[in-house]
């Protein structure tokens, strides 16, 4: 019986992995295609972990050493697909080429390892267990890689976005299930060498494979501008990562100008009721640049992209709150008045400009 169930876990396993790298590739919605692309391969060649227990129960068919090393090969470079895949989802214009030859080095030599193992073909277990910790440790470097570079660009994404709601955070969540199949299958490997996984381990892949597919199908587009656009927004993450002292792009006198402009133009057309707003479009309605735009925003505010709507949102709240006539709206209806887009991102800017929640604001009578 369990024999069958842990079969019954390889083939969905197996099955469901090869249809999201497939919806992946082919990527019907055409967003994020880079990404996607390297996200689809990754996928396909994680897939392969179950080829050898698919064959061998459809086909009756063992792999040869061949094939066996084939595959191998392939796998180990798994984790740096993946990583591969989220450094496009963080930035669309990275150019591979630039880093391509250490993954290649690091690559070779596990190539010339394998070749080792399958010529030697000795009983002696030091190369096997030299090629499990090999691959364990660069997929798990690869992992935390990947994991940092999403942090960074969620930090980064502040400076155009007036939410953080949903653009990378499924990959981080895949990020972290990913990790966890990384823990699992070091402790079974470290037990059951050369072992195919048991029930409750294809079981807990399965779940995450299907949290995947969940997260990964429904996934937005992360730069939804213009290439011109997507130009600026991607400069601007630049110069946030770089240390040299900011160039001035207007005088100080044209910066008190705009600020007190934009100021105006915040409080008159209150462009921040829009939950989508962004930097492009802000600027679009403001008639400038979005490098201009947060230049102005960053100097003459002090304050990133988020924290200067944010503000705005926060400040129209208060005002909805202290309203009687808003008393039939809920707190969730109060914060899509005033241009938020979910509850948490509603209580998280309330609590941390006002020191109070939405309802002991509401509660208290408050009109700080």
């Amino acid at each position: 019986m369990l024999e069958k169930l842990t079969l019954l876990f390889i083939l969905v396993n197996f099955s469901a992995i090869l249809l999201v790298s497939f919806l992946s590739i082919t990527n019907p919605l055409k967003v994020n295609i880079a990404a996607n692309t390297w996200f689809g391969i990754f996928l396909l060649i994680w897939s392969s972990f179950w080829i050898d227990e698919v064959l061998l129960f459809f086909f009756n068919y063992e792999l040869s050493s061949f094939w066996e090393l084939t595959f191998r090969y392939f796998q180990y470079h798994v984790a740096m697909l993946f990583y591969f895949s989220i450094v496009y989802y963080s930035n669309p214009r990275f150019k591979i080429q630039k880093e391509i030859s250490w993954h290649l080095l690091h690559s070779a030599a596990y190539l010339l390892l394998l070749w080792l193992f399958y010529t030697i073909k000795s009983d002696d277990l030091t190369l096997s267990y030299t090629l499990i910790i090999i691959m364990l440790c660069q997929s798990a470097a690869y992992i935390v890689s990947a994991y940092f570079k999403i942090s960074k660009h969620q930090k980064n994404v502040l400076l155009f976005s007036s939410n953080t709601g949903g653009d990378l955070s499924w990959l981080k969540r895949i990020i972290i299930g990913i990790a966890l199949i990384l823990f699992v299958v070091i402790v079974h490997s470290i037990f059951f060498t050369f072992e195919s996984l048991s029930l409750w381990v294809n079981a807990f892949i399965t779940v995450i494979v299907f949290d995947i597919a969940y997260h990964s199908i429904k996934q937005k587009e992360i730069f939804p501008f213009s290439e011109a656009a997507k130009e600026d927004i991607l400069a601007l993450e630049e110069e946030a990562e770089s240390e040299e002292q900011k160039k001035k792009i207007v005088s100080d006198e044209e910066l008190i100008l705009l600020r007190n402009q934009l100021d105006q133009f915040m409080n008159k057309e209150k462009p921040y009721l829009d939950p989508e707003l962004n930097l492009v479009k802000l600027a679009g309605l403001f008639d400038t640049t979005p490098h201009r735009l947060s230049y102005v925003i960053n100097s003459g505010f002090d304050k990133n992209f988020f924290n200067f709507i944010n503000q705005y949102r926060v400040s129209e709240a208060k005002l909805l709150l202290a309203n009687p006539k808003m008393e039939q709206f809920s707190l969730l209806g109060i914060a899509y008045e005033a241009g938020f887009s979910s509850k948490t991102s509603f209580n998280n800017a309330f609590k941390k400009m006002t020191g109070l929640t939405p309802s002991d604001f509401k509660k208290s009578g408050s009109t700080l």
